[in-house]
């Protein structure tokens, strides 16, 4: 299988930003598993499944798509991690804010099972600023996103605001 890693997060909406993290990770892992998960503290958009399909059609225009899965989970992440054979936890770095959060739960996780560790990977600086809240922001006032998220993001946005 070789080396597998998780790139978990809400993913609400996939941003060209996350697409350049797990292009990345790609180039350092040879399967990438994308991991939506439930995070009770967020008001999502788009429902889980939205999100799922969402995932799985940004994928398809990466070169190396064929080398990402796309996964729904709740719970612990390095339980669903041990599940799929993955010893490494990517995280998307954008700013200093990041790090502080990011680095509890590195740190928690480890606690929680030695055996997985966490990379982060820094974003191209075109995306360094992107945040899907931004996005939905942006999207729900009326911007063009057309340009920051794969194009059946855009799409979606415009009909979930349109109403």
């Amino acid at each position: 299988m070789g080396k597998v890693a998780i790139y978990p997060g809400t993913f609400d909406p996939i941003t060209n930003g996350h697409l350049d993290i797990i292009k990345r990770a790609l180039k350092l892992f040879d399967k990438v598993i994308v991991a939506i998960g439930e995070n009770p503290a967020k008001k999502p958009l788009f429902t889980k499944e939205e999100r799922l399909n969402l995932v799985k059609e940004a994928i398809k225009e990466l070169s190396d798509g064929d080398r990402v899965e796309v996964a729904i989970f709740s719970g612990l992440l390095v339980e669903f991690a041990k599940k799929c054979g993955a010893n490494v936890i990517v995280r998307g770095l954008r700013a200093v804010s990041d790090f502080e959060y990011e680095m509890q739960l590195a740190l928690m996780n480890r606690k929680l099972s030695n055996n997985i560790d966490t990379v982060f990977l820094l974003p191209s600086l075109k995306w360094i600023f992107l945040s899907s809240s931004i996005i939905k922001e942006a999207a729900k006032l009326g911007g063009n996103v057309e340009d920051l998220v794969p194009s059946i993001v855009a799409k979606k946005l415009k009909e979930k605001f349109s109403s």
